[in-house]
């Protein structure tokens, strides 16, 4: 068995620059979006800095933060 990849932490002193940490994303209502496993949806519920609800068509799916997968239209 093999462990999961630990993020690697940026020592002080380190020649190299710090890695960026992504801006979190910020959805509002009725925002159109993509999720790279259930398509095109709209935004129909947020949670704050939690999880937001989004309707696919299909279904009404709740997608929880940092929404990795998913990006704005």
């Amino acid at each position: 068995m093999t462990k999961p990849a630990a993020p690697k932490r940026h020592l002080p002193t380190s020649p190299f620059k710090a890695p960026v940490t992504p801006a979190p994303k910020h959805f509002a209502m009725g925002d159109q979006v993509t999720h790279d496993v259930y398509g095109l949806g709209r935004v129909i519920g947020i949670e704050d800095g939690i999880a937001t609800l989004v309707d696919f068509g299909s279904a009404q799916v709740r997608i929880l933060s940092p929404y990795a997968k998913m990006t704005k239209l």
